[in-house]
């Protein structure tokens, strides 16, 4: 079996190919079963981001699994290829500790990978394909990205893409106090997304989700009001900022709504920010005259403007996770010996169970006790060294002296003996 890590990223893989192999959250457990059942995985976990789809697994035939993501999201292997990475072994360790710590995000040093990461294992272990090997790895990969954030500034004065959206905003609106804002989603980056944008006082605020429990909360939390998902062709026109981020597989914002709600806006401006991958907006709309559409690798070429007071931290995390990954490779490589150990206690305990027998036999004849020990302890001693005794016998000069090497080094006497 090989430790490896594919996918395709925001560095790799334009938005329209990111978002053909994404996982929708409700989606990952199904899929993990699914790539064991048809592929020689013994173990598996999938992160699905808005920059990401990567796949970590232990498999003997790492192309298999690649033919499995094309053929799971019904895409030709010859359409994903140009754009999928592959880390085999260290590499691929290295690399989850970097995803980990912010060093491979579109904005280094961000926080929000991490959180996503400790999502999709626990994805993992309730699909049941986390085994021993990608649990341990997890584990150090979270320790390491705790270091790292401890240890260095990597997350200083980050940049996030809500921080960006906002950017972007008052480029075009020179007083967002003035504006009317739209949330179309519920989950951690419209959360963070209203965050930023609330603090700059908007003149209304609107959330608009699948559940509306969940859009009346964050309602609630911002002094705004909640409306329906299926209501929302209702309430485009009313805003000037639409921020979307859902999970859906389709656009909900498809450019026949835009052009009704332009047309009643009096073909006032609307910015719409997309945060989603799948993208929740069709591209089309971006071509519309009055709309200032932004999507999130737009996004991403904008905070690229703030990362290089963070820097100077790489190098000190570099170090980090290079200690890091040579931990991990030592515990891998000791998963090696695991079955000769193995073998070797089973056929020990075949040995003391024959001495064992032999022993219970006696004493069931009546023989002395003592006597009985006695020969059980010989018998043992003598059947634990007849296969090295036999090997020195056997071996000719040179490799008998390596021989006396290792038993040495086995049984720690000194060679001399």
């Amino acid at each position: 079996m090989q430790l490896i890590a594919f996918g395709v990223n925001h560095q790799t893989a334009p938005l329209a190919i990111r978002e053909q192999v994404a996982f929708p959250a409700e989606h990952l457990r199904p899929a993990l079963r699914n790539l064991v059942e048809h592929t020689p995985v013994r173990e598996a976990a999938i992160i699905s981001t808005c920059n990401r789809t990567e796949v970590y697994c232990s498999t003997p035939e790492p192309l298999q699994v690649k033919r499995w993501l094309a053929q799971y999201h019904s895409l030709s292997t010859d359409r994903l290829d140009p754009f999928l990475y592959e880390f085999p072994s260290e590499q691929a360790v290295s690399h989850a500790f970097r995803v980990a710590s912010g060093l491979d995000s579109m904005v280094i040093g961000e926080a929000q990978i991490l959180g996503q990461m400790k999502q999709a294992v626990r994805e993992a272990e309730e699909a049941g394909t986390l085994g021993t090997v990608l649990h341990k790895l997890f584990q150090h990969t979270f320790s390491v990205a705790k270091e790292v954030r401890t240890r260095t500034d990597i997350g200083a004065s980050s940049v996030s893409l809500a921080a960006a959206a906002v950017r972007v905003a008052e480029r075009i609106y020179p007083d967002l106090a003035e504006q009317s804002m739209l949330f179309v989603g519920a989950g951690e980056m419209i959360e963070l997304c209203a965050t930023h944008f609330c603090a700059r006082k908007p003149r209304a605020v609107t959330f608009a989700n699948r559940t509306t429990e969940r859009a009346a909360e964050l309602a609630q939390r911002f002094s705004a009001r909640a409306v329906a998902l299926p209501d929302l062709p209702e309430h485009v026109a009313q805003h000037d900022i639409i921020v979307t981020c859902t999970a859906s597989p389709l656009p909900i914002l498809g450019k026949g709504l835009i052009e009704r709600a332009l047309r009643a806006r009096r073909h006032r401006p609307i910015l719409i920010v997309d945060l989603a991958v799948p993208r929740d907006v069709e591209p089309e709309v971006g071509n519309l005259g009055d709309v200032f559409l932004y999507t999130v690798d737009d996004l991403g070429r904008i905070v690229q403007e703030g990362v290089d007071n963070r820097l100077s931290a790489v190098t000190q995390a570099e170090a980090i996770i290079t200690e890091g990954v040579n931990d991990f490779m030592q515990w891998l490589q000791t998963r090696k010996s695991v079955p000769t150990i193995r073998a070797l206690r089973d056929h020990a305990e075949r040995l003391r169970r024959h001495e064992l027998e032999r022993a219970a036999k006696a004493l069931a004849r009546g023989d002395d006790p003592a006597a009985v020990l006695e020969a059980l302890s010989h018998g043992i001693t003598n059947k634990f060294l007849h296969a090295p005794t036999a090997a020195l016998h056997e071996a000719d000069a040179e490799e008998r002296d390596r021989l006396v090497v290792l038993l040495s080094r086995l049984y720690s006497f000194p060679r001399e003996e």
